[in-house]
């Protein structure tokens, strides 16, 4: 059963064993968690309902049996980690030239503002048919990117119009929250389990929801100075903690790559795997680019 909220869903949190994976055993040492009321469960769509997950599977390893981390090893059909850098990197110089020509070619002016917030409800659009589809749509991914592009390409030209060189500095903090979140991840500091999965999925949602009303007080004029999103210390705060969600994300989508790697997933989950690290990244981009303008003074 697929998540009832698509933003937020991550393919590979199974029903059965409370851990990432394609209805697999989990990881050996760590206990079994329910996931009933999980929205990451999602179900298996490779692996037999009931019984051994791994029964059917030729490229199991026979010491599986034993409590040993599945290793999958590299045959044509199923996901590779090069399948998953390749996707990325398309996936992300897409998003990159979207924000190179939208930079060159647009000026700031309130025309280019207009086009960024359409582009950025195009890319909203094309993120939700994808995330409702059962299946990956290289064209809706790489569309997706292309006119998220656009929007980062003309918010970054209006931030370093104000506070230059705020875009380089965002794609540094960027790059040192995603390489942090990777080495906490890979040192096992953080096992992401079920629970783990549904407490930063409640955060995440909470989060999402205040920062919805706070848009619309500010709207209407009740909240002034952008409320929560102000310029002073509680718009800094809430933009730490919306990095910090980012990188709650990262380490999901971390753990779908590695056992979509180890439990043999199909190539096509690729782009699935890709598709969740650029929302991610644009997500935390987006953050740390408010985030230094705040550190960088007064709007």
């Amino acid at each position: 059963m697929r998540s009832s909220n698509p933003v937020f869903s991550r393919r590979g949190f199974s029903r059965d064993n409370g851990y990432a994976g394609f209805n697999a055993a989990p990881q050996a040492g760590g206990p079994a968690v329910g996931t009933q009321g999980n929205p990451y469960a999602q179900g298996n769509p490779y692996a037999q309902q009931g019984g051994n997950p791994y029964a059917q599977n030729p490229y199991a390893q026979q010491d599986l049996q034993h409590g040993a981390p599945p290793q999958a090893p590299v045959t044509t059909g199923r996901m590779t980690m090069d399948d998953v850098v390749m996707r990325s990197a398309m996936t992300l110089g897409t998003v990159v030239v979207g924000a190179v020509l939208a930079w060159a070619l647009l000026p700031v002016s309130s025309t280019s503002y207009g086009l960024a917030i359409g582009s950025a409800l195009v890319a909203f659009v094309l993120a939700m048919v994808q995330s409702f589809k059962r299946t990956a749509s290289p064209a809706l991914i790489l569309g997706y990117a292309a006119f998220e592009g656009v929007f980062l390409g003309v918010i970054s030209e209006m931030y370093n119009s104000q506070w230059s060189g705020a875009p380089f500095q965002a794609v540094l903090g960027t790059m040192a929250v995603t390489g942090a979140t990777l080495l906490v991840y890979k040192a096992g500091w953080i096992r992401v389990t079920a629970r783990y999965a549904r407490i930063g999925l409640t955060i995440a949602i909470a989060f999402i929801v205040v920062m919805a009303v706070n848009l619309l007080l500010v709207a209407f004029g009740v909240a002034p100075d952008g409320g929560l999103r102000s310029s002073g210390p509680l718009g800094a705060i809430v933009g730490i903690l919306a990095i910090l969600i980012g990188a709650f994300f990262l380490t999901l989508d971390f753990k779908q790559i590695q056992d979509g790697i180890a439990y043999g997933a199909p190539k096509e989950e690729a782009w699935l795997a890709a598709f969740g690290l650029t929302m991610t990244l644009v997500w935390i981009y987006v953050e740390m680019l408010r985030l230094v303008a705040i550190f960088s003074g007064d709007d």
